[in-house]
């Protein structure tokens, strides 16, 4: 058994703050869209091999795996830390503020990214486990479908790089820094988009008798949709319909033929999610007809439920609270009603999905004044590293 005064501390990683300080202000001032991470794979592909890592690149798509094996063990972990950005046009008004015209790391996954290479630094510095280290670094995580973690299953992540356990973090917006929050079970939510297309007969809008509305069906139906959590979900689940997008017409005086609604569906089990498909596919259709229209819908099924292993979760909770003291763990923490494509390892492996507190006033994730806390990277990067030593343990008396 590991003795946990022989594993890693804030303090031990502390003197690498100003260079992984520069690596993510680096990595901000030159983010690149899903699928286009040509320049951060290469800066973390060379990066991992001078620390002696075996690495192989352009898994699934840009995706990245560095591989250390120390000793004998059989054991192995992955980790995992997203590398793209978002389309959004910074306003931070940084000294190292994105260089790429609507294009900006809004999301922090420059700080993911920073953080897993600081802890693969010290990993290998350090080399205090028995087994096999995988660090996964993703491309594509904002696709929100055919993402990068689908796509590097698909290439054979798993079969190529064996994980007994897969553990990523989020930061969170909200919540102080150097804060760890975990939750087994369900903790972030599906996510799929709807597309609705309302057919009626267009027309002047002198003679509305003569025309079939669909501007008149598609406003009653934003209303019926919000029935269909608060009238067909148990209120002890928790589902979100919302209509994000309505567009019909461009002139004053013309009824148009067609009206487009676009819908965000989230929810945190299956059964929940099979629910809220049929229910809407059924409402539309139904209300469509009431008015003497039709409808069509584009159902796309986005990131399933994020569902944490309970063995793994309470794991990395002991290795936060051993490193930065239980004041500092929010367990349970509150389940997330945004998405994360980390939902599709936990299918194929056991796991934990954790988040980190960005601070307690600052703006929230996909906003254009947006930034990363680089006093996370640090505390990241040592609870990387202890994780690592706790789940590959052996006995350091």
């Amino acid at each position: 058994m590991t003795r946990p005064d022989t594993l890693c501390s804030v303090t031990e990683v502390a003197p690498d703050a100003q260079e992984l300080t520069e690596i993510r202000r680096h990595l901000h001032a030159h983010p690149e869209l899903s699928f286009q991470e040509a320049q951060t794979s290469a800066l973390v592909a060379e990066r991992l091999k001078s620390w002696g890592y075996e690495v192989t690149t352009g898994i699934g798509g840009h995706g990245v795996v560095g591989t250390l094996r120390v000793g004998d063990g059989k054991r192995s972990i992955g980790i995992r830390a997203d590398m793209d950005a978002l389309p959004i046009h910074e306003q931070t008004g940084l000294p190292y503020a994105s260089r790429h015209e609507g294009t900006m790391h809004a999301c922090g996954h420059d700080g993911h990214t920073t953080t897993l290479l600081g802890a693969a630094q010290h990993i290998a510095r350090t080399r205090r486990f028995n087994g096999t280290v995988n660090l996964i670094f993703q491309p594509a995580e904002e696709a929100g479908s055919n993402s990068g973690a689908e796509q590097m299953i698909a290439a054979g992540l798993f079969d190529r790089f064996p994980c007994d356990a897969i553990f990523g973090l989020h930061n969170h917006p909200g919540v102080p820094t150097g804060t760890f929050g975990f939750r087994s079970g369900p903790f972030m939510a599906a996510c799929d988009t709807v597309y609705i297309t309302i057919h009626g007969k267009s027309g002047h809008a002198a003679r509305p008798h003569m025309t079939v509305d669909p501007v008149v069906v598609a406003s009653a139906l934003v209303m019926a949709l919000q029935t269909v959590v608060s009238r067909n979900v148990d209120p002890t689940q928790t589902a979100v319909v919302t209509v994000g997008s309505i567009h019909a017409g461009e002139a004053t005086n013309v009824i148009p033929e067609d009206a487009k609604l676009g819908l965000s569906v989230r929810s945190f089990s299956v059964e929940v999610r099979q629910l809220l498909e049929a229910r809407i596919r059924q409402l539309v259709q139904s209300h469509a007809e009431a008015y003497g229209a039709s409808a069509t819908v584009e159902y796309i099924r986005g990131y399933p439920v994020l569902i944490n292993s309970e063995h793994e979760t309470e794991l990395a909770r002991q290795v936060a609270e051993e490193l930065v003291g239980a004041d500092h763990v929010i367990a349970p923490f509150p389940m997330v009603a945004g998405s994360e494509d980390f939902a599709f390892y936990l299918q194929e492996r056991p796991g934990c999905f954790l988040r980190i507190g960005n601070g307690a006033n600052t703006p929230m994730l996909h906003n254009a004044h947006y930034d990363y806390a680089d006093e996370n990277l640090v505390i990241g990067a040592a609870f990387w590293t202890r994780l690592v030593e706790r789940f590959l343990g052996q006995n350091l008396d």
